[in-house]
């Protein structure tokens, strides 16, 4: 990722809602595209992007890309 896509993956979240609204949200880092730097997350949090991504449809909807706000 070149450096200026790492701005933009500071700026931009992909968010993962449970479909049946008890679960809980998933969010991750991305850039405006909703790409995800896989190797700057830990263990533990690409393991829970990865588990998302599979169970899109059935535990999940549709993740959206969503901008962070600037305080």
């Amino acid at each position: 990722m070149n450096p200026s896509s790492r701005a933009d993956a500071a700026c931009y979240r992909i968010r993962y809602q449970p479909l049946s609204g008890r679960g809980r949200e998933l969010s991750f880092p991305c850039d405006a595209c909703g790409r995800v730097e896989l190797d700057a997350l830990s263990d533990r949090v690409r393991n829970d992007y990865f588990f998302a991504r599979a169970v899109v449809g059935r535990d999940y909807a549709a993740p959206a890309i969503l901008r962070c706000e600037l305080h």
